[in-house]
């Protein structure tokens, strides 16, 4: 057994320690937001908070999450669109969905570390997440528009 706490509330998972994170959250937990794309950590589709770091699940053993915060796109969303949903939802910058858990993730993890990004930190920082719809500069948009006003 593997104790965890995902969105906020704690678990115990009966799952191989060296089972992929992704697989408990989607297969054991119900938690489907976060995608598998690649399997290899390289796509971003995956993404989730593991300690307040944005990481790919996909290639992140549990007994890596073992005693550890995870937050899924759901936690991000619990009590309705954090702004950086809002945002992308405002300049509609989702085609498909199928990458937007994974930028939502990431791009929530660089606002609260750095409120004030400029629109190359932005970049830089969804640089592994593949949108394949090419909605690049919208997403882009909508992430600079999450920034507090006072930024």
């Amino acid at each position: 057994m593997t104790a965890l706490s995902v969105n906020g509330e704690w678990l115990e998972v009966d799952r191989p320690e060296d089972t992929p994170l992704l697989t408990v959250l989607r297969d054991a937990l119900g938690l489907v937001g976060s995608r598998f794309g690649c399997g290899q950590g390289l796509c971003g589709a995956c993404m989730v908070l593991l300690d307040g770091r944005p990481v790919p699940s996909c290639d992140t053993p549990l007994w890596q999450a073992a005693d550890a915060t995870v937050v899924t796109v759901e936690g991000l969303g619990a009590d309705g669109p954090n702004l950086v949903q809002q945002r992308l939802i405002e300049h509609q910058a989702a085609q498909c969905g199928f990458c937007i858990s994974g930028i939502v993730v990431r791009a929530t993890a660089l606002l609260a570390e750095t409120p004030d990004a400029t629109a190359d930190q932005v970049a830089q920082a969804l640089e592994r997440n593949l949108c394949r719809c090419g909605t690049h500069q919208r997403i882009l948009e909508a992430v600079l528009a999450a920034r507090p006003l006072t930024a």
